[in-house]
């Protein structure tokens, strides 16, 4: 049995279709998370903004209240969604990211929900590096113009397999979150996230790929579908990457579902390969994942 993966667990990753339409967009994931689960996948994935199209102009008016947990239904009608696939499916849900509206700081935020297979919420994740770019010619975009930044790590214990870190797509940029949820004994790294064209066609596979290889741990991206008619051009090709930086599972662009089986003996095996957990020289360097740490559910 590995020290960090107790058994084998099938994830799914859903590559949504999304629209304008919040109340279908909830349905449709529904409909492919009790499609994932009737699969065999016992941990589900949706991406980033599944309830709703990505940009700065949809946030507000797209925007639901989370605090004071439990919202009611009228407050947040994706908690309670997310929630009830949850049970449904009797699955472990990380539900992509929905943005939220706190009354308290009159901010908004870009955040996900993660639920048991008895439908509580076990975490609550709201993006900590906001997606501000200025690529001349090809892209400009600035989620700090609407969105405020979370300030913790997440880490997530699921009892049956082990503990999960969640963060959101830019957050993969940042490989500090991702050393520190490996040192903790986190056996995968899942990011929803919607990279665009441009990016994405850059630095997808890539960041994935580099935080695999550095952590020897699984790492899981989730994107939305492509859709050339919307204002955001999501890159898709959702994946899964294996300790080794291998990508164990990838699709295109198109509406899909990603499946790839995890195992903690392939953990085991790359660190006892190439043992860099054991070899790190934190006389000449510091440890990230020691001192101050803002971190929880």
């Amino acid at each position: 049995m590995s020290g960090l993966l107790k058994k084998p667990v099938k994830l799914a990753l859903v590559q949504l279709a999304t629209g304008a339409d919040k109340s279908r967009n909830l349905n449709h994931a529904r409909s492919k998370v009790l499609e994932a689960a009737k699969a065999g996948a016992s941990i589900v994935v949706l991406p980033e903004c599944f309830n709703s199209p990505y940009g700065t102009q949809y946030f507000p008016k797209y925007a639901e209240t989370l605090l004071p947990s439990p919202p009611s239904e009228e407050q947040s009608p994706s908690y309670h969604a997310l929630s009830g696939m949850a049970k449904e499916a009797n699955a472990y849900l990380i539900g992509g990211s929905i943005p939220e509206y706190s009354p308290k700081t009159e901010k908004y935020h870009n955040t996900s929900l993660t639920f048991s297979p008895k439908g509580d919420l076990l975490a609550t994740h709201r993006k900590v590096h906001l997606f501000d770019i200025d690529i001349p010619g090809k892209i400009t975009f600035r989620e700090s113009e609407i969105l405020s930044p979370g300030n913790k790590i997440t880490l997530i214990d699921l009892p049956e397999y082990g503990k999960l870190a969640v963060a959101i797509c830019y957050d993969i940029r940042f490989p500090e979150l991702a050393m520190i949820a490996a040192r903790k004994g986190c056996f995968g790294l899942i990011y929803p996230g919607a990279f665009n064209l441009t990016t994405g066609a850059l630095h997808w596979k890539l960041q994935a790929r580099a935080r695999a290889v550095d952590n020897q741990v699984y790492v899981a991206l989730c994107s939305p579908a492509r859709d050339m008619e919307a204002s955001y051009n999501a890159w898709g090709h959702s994946m899964v990457v294996d300790p080794n930086a291998e990508v164990i599972a990838e699709t295109e662009e198109q509406e899909d579902i990603v499946y790839a089986e995890l195992n903690g003996a392939k953990i085991d095996e790359s660190r006892k390969g190439i043992p860099i957990n054991t070899q790190r020289r934190f006389d000449v360097y510091p440890d990230v994942s020691k001192g101050d740490l803002k971190s929880g559910g």
